[in-house]
Formats: C-alpha cells, structure tokens, sequence
C-alpha cells in the first residue's frame, strides 16, 4: 500500500501543472470577436458620455468652451474651435465603434485625442488613459471583430473580389 502512495504522489505533482495549464489554455479560447466588441462598447460609451457634457442639444456649450480656454489651454488651437471638435469626435468616433464602421480609424482618432489629453491637459491621470489606449490598440491591431459592418463589408468585397475573377477567367 505504501508502494502505491508513493507512485500516485508524483503522479498528482504532474497533474497540478497540467490543471493549470488546461485551464490557462481556456483563456486562450476567449474569442477576439467579443473582446473586441467588449473593448469597442466600453470605450465608446466613455467618449459618448464625454461629448454629452459638452453639448446641450445640437448646440457646443459656452461651459465647454470656458472649460477650454480655462483648463485644458491646449496650444495652438482657439478654445472654441477645440471645443467644437472635441463634442464632434467624443460623438462621431464612439457612433461608429459601436456599430463597427470604420472601426481602426475611429479608435486611431480617439486614441489621438487621448493622447493630446494625456499630454496637454491631464498629464497624472496616465493609468486611466493607458486603460483607454489599452482598448483603442486591441480595436487597432485586431481589428474590430466579427460583430461588426466592417467584418461584413470586407466579406461582400472579399465575395465580389473571387466572384469578378471567377468571371474573368
């Protein structure tokens, strides 16, 4: 009986790693398709409610346009025009992430945009706009996953691409 605890010992020692590496490798099957769109709808949704402060229907707030010559001073740019261009894009650029439309463009645009806020305006709050870039960059690199029209405008131009060769040849 001691011979069969001793064996089974070493073979519970090599399962342990093994759990864990089986469980490690379930991580590895999280699809980019939802982290993406996890990544597109929470990043959208910080913009969007950004621009709302912003704007009072249609019309660019004079608070906004106050907070732009008073606090963010960004240089070379008038603290009216700044702030018409910021209410634009913290609306434009999340629309579309969320609908997946132009997707890379719209997360380069917003990462710009966090960059200059890094920078120029809130330079100590570098963890939280690491998080943001954090999600630009997956959007960026990845793409923006299958949940999205640009996934289904590269697959109608991919089947026109082999359709139009096929009848050609």
């Amino acid at each position: 009986m001691q011979n069969q605890m001793m064996t089974a010992a070493p073979a519970e020692r090599e399962t342990v790693p093994q759990k864990l590496h089986d469980a490690l490798r379930l991580l590895d099957r999280i699809p980019h398709d939802l982290i993406a769109l996890i990544a597109r709808l929470s990043i959208a949704a910080v913009f969007w409610q950004s621009g709302q402060t912003k704007v009072e229907g249609w019309q660019v707030t004079d608070n906004a346009v106050y907070l732009f010559q008073t606090e963010y001073k960004l240089p070379l740019v008038d603290p009216w025009i700044a702030a018409h261009i910021a209410a634009f894009s913290e609306h434009f650029f999340p629309f579309l992430l969320v609908i997946g439309l132009a997707s890379r463009l719209s997360a380069l645009a917003l990462l710009g945009m966090t960059l200059v806020i890094e920078i120029f305006v809130y330079p100590d709050a570098w963890p939280t706009h690491g998080t943001w870039a954090t999600c630009f960059l997956v959007i960026i690199a990845g793409g923006p996953g299958r949940i999205a029209l640009d996934h289904l405008i590269a697959r109608w131009f991919s089947r026109s691409s082999r359709d139009g060769t096929k009848g050609n040849a």
